[in-house]
């Protein structure tokens, strides 16, 4: 079977978390992909939808047509499927307006698709109204990759981390009050953030490290309670938790805001805390600084429950769906 990937931007982590991981494991399988950028030009899209002709299946990730690719594309493509794993409906800036901007061309794109692939059921649902054929599929990771044996640790800090980009900083700002407050009560706790911009705490030290895809095991795997704060609104109700499973895989226990899919991959009480308010990141924070014994029972549990979303299982799955789509009416 031959494949037609079709992308704004192959570097990316949603390319790579929902394509890019699963590229040798789809060809083990039988489904050779070629990679495409999206070109700018009028001219040099039409003559990449031209080419979709010679492929089995266009899979689009994250792209919405306008009138004019969405009929060249469909003209050639004998199969479509559209992935998306982010309120992409909505702009992540002014997220409760209804940006006709947006919303149109989401629901012509998901209406000439043959399948939309999707990270969750809020996102399935946002695309029900154009279609009937949504498949939701978690978001996949390499477990192994997240929890490095043998590291030692050379002092008794507690560390919180929280891994994300500048786009999602603000985020981890929203509890800085909550933060200040545990650095008054604990003074060997360190709040540790991995991206490309940070911020400082009046009350607690902050390390701030570069996000390096070969370094993050070592980071996570050092650290010690993972943070996962999300405002609540119709973006980030799409947001997939991606994460948390990588907090899980490193053996962390994971505190998180009820949104998103952060309540099925955080089990409450289980592998982490679900809060929604300052008192309660204040007070389950508190509770895991101080039990010892509860962090790490956590860290095994949740890294059970993201044993069940490795590239393994969430790759077969995913080639699963790809060969059913490209069979269905041969």
């Amino acid at each position: 079977m031959q494949l037609l990937i079709i992308t704004n931007n192959p570097e990316r982590a949603s390319f790579r978390q929902r394509i890019g991981v699963y590229l040798d494991l789809m060809a083990r399988d039988g489904i050779q992909c070629e990679v495409a950028v999206l070109p700018k030009g009028m001219f040099a899209r039409a003559k990449l939808f031209k080419r979709a002709a010679e492929f089995d299946c266009v899979f689009l990730h994250k792209k919405l047509l306008n009138i004019a690719d969405a009929w060249l594309l469909r003209k050639y493509a004998r199969r479509i499927i559209f992935n998306y794993d982010d309120a992409i409906m909505f702009s992540y800036k002014n997220p409760e307006r209804k940006s006709r901007s947006r919303l149109v061309p989401f629901g012509r794109t998901v209406r000439l698709s043959d399948m939309s692939l999707v990270g969750s059921e809020y996102l399935a649902d946002r695309g029900r109204p154009f279609s009937n054929n949504i498949k939701v599929l978690s978001l996949g990771l390499n477990v192994s990759e997240y929890f490095i044996e043998g590291i030692s640790r050379d002092d008794d800090k507690i560390r919180l981390v929280w891994v994300g980009s500048e786009s999602t900083l603000g985020y981890l700002e929203d509890i800085k009050p909550a933060l200040e407050k545990i650095g008054q009560k604990f003074t060997n706790v360190v709040l540790r953030i991995v991206g490309d911009t940070f911020f400082d705490l009046d009350n607690m030290p902050v390390e701030k490290l570069k996000w390096q895809k070969n370094k993050l095991g070592d980071y996570l795997t050092s650290s010690d309670i993972g943070l996962a704060p999300l405002p609540d609104n119709n973006f980030t109700q799409g947001k997939c938790s991606f994460k948390v499973l990588e907090y899980s895989s490193a053996q962390l226990p994971v505190v998180a805001s009820p949104v998103g899919t952060n309540g099925e991959h955080v089990v409450d009480g289980q592998t982490g805390f679900i809060v929604s308010n300052e008192q309660q990141w204040v007070g389950k924070i508190s509770q895991l600084i101080e039990d010892d014994d509860l962090r790490r029972q956590m860290g095994k549990d949740g890294r059970v429950h993201a044993q069940k979303h490795d590239v393994s299982v969430i790759g077969q799955q995913l080639c699963s769906i790809i060969k059913n789509c490209i069979d269905t009416d041969k």
